[in-house]
């Protein structure tokens, strides 16, 4: 009974007592919409520096080539203070903003990657199928190559983002309230890290978990659309 009310005592304490628990809500407000965004902005980001590297011009090849290398080769927390610090240091923007256009930045890199092995792995013969029907470079990779390469990187994609939610935990560091920050918080004010922290965990892998289970069922559709 001991164990029970200590608990009770401490979820009052962590939760309940002054809307604390509106800390984590905000909070995974706050992650979704970084991550969110920022996954649109590095699939944006990612198509054209896979466009770049794929293209004929040695300028863009480098181009692509020196961003995917630069972004992979540093921390994201890095990266996160230098664009919040450095270029935005001595402008009133959101960090909210800061975040999406940081974690899309880096993101963007990765994914380009995962594009670029999407259409390479697409078979050689369909672009040549497509030239022989009259249709231009452009339309063959449009209505061709980009399709079947899009159901070739759709998981890779999917666990870009889920990777993204995660790294957003480092948002603290510009003083960002996202679920992370909003669980330490909590420990601040009631001096018990456990129920908090572990709150938190649970709720990234509640997230994580539903997206992986959409990923199945897209994944799935998508071969019983390849099969008729």
């Amino acid at each position: 009974m001991q164990i029970w009310s200590n608990f009770t005592s401490d979820f009052y304490s962590n939760f309940i007592a002054e809307d604390r628990y509106m800390f984590l809500v905000k909070g995974l407000g706050i992650t979704i919409q970084v991550s969110f965004f920022a996954i649109l902005l590095g699939i944006l980001l990612g198509f054209t520096l896979a466009f770049f590297k794929l293209s004929k011009s040695r300028a863009l090849q480098r181009i692509a080539s020196a961003y995917i290398s630069v972004i992979r080769g540093t921390p994201v927390v890095t990266q996160l203070l230098i664009i919040y610090f450095v270029f935005f240091g001595s402008v009133n923007i959101s960090k909210v903003i800061v975040a999406i256009i940081a974690f899309g930045v880096n993101s963007g890199a990765y994914v380009a990657e995962i594009v670029r092995g999407g259409i390479l792995s697409v078979d050689k013969g369909q672009m040549e199928a497509g030239r022989s029907l009259g249709l231009s470079y452009r339309q063959t990779m449009i209505h061709i190559v980009i399709p079947q390469a899009l159901k070739n990187i759709f998981p890779a994609l999917v666990n870009e983002f889920i990777v993204l939610i995660k790294e957003t935990a480092i948002v603290g560091y510009i003083a960002l309230e996202d679920l992370t920050k909003g669980a330490d918080i909590i420990r601040s004010r009631t001096f018990e890290p456990m129920m908090p922290l572990i709150s938190a965990a649970i709720i990234y892998f509640i997230l994580t978990t539903i997206l992986s289970k959409a990923m199945g069922v897209i994944e799935r559709r998508l071969r019983k659309g390849d099969q008729h």
